[in-house]
């Protein structure tokens, strides 16, 4: 091939390879922002099959999960077996009347995947970050869009998250997650460490293809009479996310997320019934329910 044929070749290869640059770079991605609420309590929704969360042993009426007393499954297979030890003895602090420490009644943060089975989210995107915040607490999560984890993560809260869309999808990857003393990825006492893998991916449904999602939550999770019944007009954001933790878990196990829309009214407001603020009071005294709280306390006040 002579040289005035070769660089042409060069030109147009370069030019389509150019133009298919600028097609995904401009391609729209979803409007997944707004205010959404789940009506499950404690929130995950296990799948119907295939390696997924534990569920609650102890059940309320309507055979669901009882959300005043959490005693997971420890004989679920993705447990290993001192990770099944460690759920049993958190399930029967439960059954002996006093509650076991985790994150939502110690007021530390939640860290991720213990805070997806949070009541209430706001999803806020811009092109270089997508930020979620959870109505329990002001929690708050910063994910980096289209960047990579650095060489070394410094550990966090909610660790190091970045993320990307798929189509008509959020996907988020998030390591390097902080092992607090509630280290934990449900209420049910379920550890994790260092090794923590957590992949999200969110993304908008109709009713119709979010009723069978909701289904599973009812069935699993206690639903106050207020959220017992789901829009079929509402749009819906379900999370489906997978966690990894070689030292916790004997494989990689999925479930979901069903969020409702929340839809503001006509003068902007979004309804208080749907978002209201829920704040951890850091109570010393339990009042014999629980255990006292073991937040930071300083000895005398600094005022």
């Amino acid at each position: 091939m002579n040289a005035r044929w070769r660089n042409l070749l060069l030109l147009v290869t370069l030019a389509t390879a150019g133009a298919t640059s600028g097609v995904a770079a401009t391609a729209p991605i979803p409007d997944l922002s707004g205010v959404y609420s789940h009506g499950g309590i404690p929130g995950f929704e296990p799948l119907a099959s295939g390696p997924t969360s534990l569920v609650n042993l102890s059940r309320r009426e309507g055979n669901v999960g009882n959300n005043r007393q959490l005693v997971g499954d420890y004989r679920n297979p993705i447990l290993t077996r001192e990770t099944s030890a460690i759920v049993k003895k958190f399930g029967d602090m439960s059954l002996n009347h006093y509650t076991f420490d985790q994150p939502r009644n110690q007021c530390w943060p939640g860290g991720v995947p213990f805070e997806l089975g949070n009541t209430g989210m706001q999803m806020l995107q811009t092109p270089g970050e997508v930020v979620i915040l959870y109505s329990h607490d002001h929690q708050a999560r910063h994910i980096r869009m289209n960047q990579s984890h650095p060489a070394r993560v410094t550990p966090s809260w909610y660790g190091d998250s970045v993320g990307h869309y798929d189509g008509d999808t959020l996907v988020i990857d998030t390591v390097g997650v902080k092992i607090g003393p509630y280290a934990m990825v449900d209420w049910y006492g379920t550890p994790h460490s260092p090794a923590l893998h957590v992949v999200e991916r969110y993304k908008l449904l109709d009713y119709a293809a979010a009723k069978e999602g909701l289904e599973r939550s009812a069935k699993e999770n206690f639903i106050p009479g207020f959220n017992r019944k789901p829009s079929e007009t509402s749009k819906y954001l379900q999370l489906f996310f997978t966690v990894e933790d070689p030292a916790v878990f004997t494989t990689p196990w999925s479930a979901t997320m069903t969020y409702e829309r929340v839809s503001p009214r006509p003068d902007g407001v979004v309804p208080k019934s749907e978002w209201e603020e829920q704040v951890c009071a850091e109570n010393l005294n339990k009042f014999g329910t629980e255990k006292d709280v073991t937040v930071p306390m300083a000895d005398k006040p600094d005022f």
